[in-house]
């Protein structure tokens, strides 16, 4: 008979994702995200942990020592930044996206006051969810992420009409518009509108996302491009501010979101 004298069962019944899960807490992935310098760790930490009540004064508090660039870019960008971390490791969700894009909002809007002429934005991009299509969640976190990340957008909402986009990227003049697509039966919509903003000579990039689509998809029309989950959305347009068109977006696109 086998003895089992002197086992030590800690071992055995340990959960294997335990580690991983102590790794990957909130706390441990803020700490390692946040700014060092103690004004403007401040600051983006109301943003990790959605303290409306906060930001104001620790805004307020740090402009008296900071400039407010350096309050919105290394702060409260910088807390939006460890947010989007968290939603593409699925620890927060959309309700935690948007209370901490409000923060964020908060902050950003009293530190430009201080800002002589305005904040100056990367770029603009025109948003839209296909026409047909009534699920708007994926593109208002896009939104919320790329906003965080300095660029304007023009938001069409959801059940855009394909000469509705044309016409608003026409008026727009944005550096890429994005569509967003969860129904298979919606999809359609964006190699169609890329085809007439093709033949009004307009190349911009057109990223399609949402559960309907794929790459294969999206890079199977003139203009497409892909994005496969909200956080890729702002290093893709930092490539389009960069000059890159939608061919070199293509064939760079995993070095681009790899690891987002």
């Amino acid at each position: 008979m086998v003895s089992h004298k002197g086992v030590d069962y800690a071992k055995i019944l340990t959960r294997y994702d335990i580690k991983a899960q102590n790794e990957a807490s909130p706390e441990a992935i803020a700490e390692k995200m946040l700014p060092k310098d103690p004004v403007l760790k401040k600051v983006a930490e109301t943003v990790v942990w959605m303290k409306f009540k906060d930001v104001g004064p620790a805004t307020t508090d740090a402009l008296k020592t900071k400039e407010p660039l350096a309050i919105i870019n290394d702060g409260l960008v910088a807390g939006m930044e460890v947010v989007s971390k968290l939603y593409a490791d699925h620890i927060y969700y959309l309700p935690e996206i948007m209370m901490a894009a409000k923060t964020m909002e908060i902050g950003i809007a009293i530190a430009e006051k201080k800002i002589a002429g305005g904040r100056t934005m990367k770029g603009h991009v025109v948003m839209h969810v296909a026409e047909g299509d009534p699920h708007d969640i994926g593109k208002n976190i896009a939104k919320v992420m790329l906003t965080s990340s300095g660029y304007s957008v023009f938001d069409m909402g959801k059940d855009v009409a394909v000469d509705d986009v044309v016409a608003a990227v026409v008026k727009e003049k944005p550096m890429m518009v994005t569509g967003t697509a969860l129904m298979t039966t919606t999809m359609t919509a964006f190699p169609r509108a890329a085809e007439k903003l093709v033949a009004k000579n307009i190349n911009i990039p057109f990223m399609s996302a949402g559960g309907a689509v794929n790459r294969d998809f999206s890079e199977s029309f003139e203009l497409g491009i892909y994005s496969e989950k909200a956080p890729q959305t702002p290093p893709i347009a930092d490539k389009v501010k960069a000059g890159y068109d939608w061919r070199k977006i293509r064939a760079n696109w995993d070095d681009i979101v790899g690891g987002v």
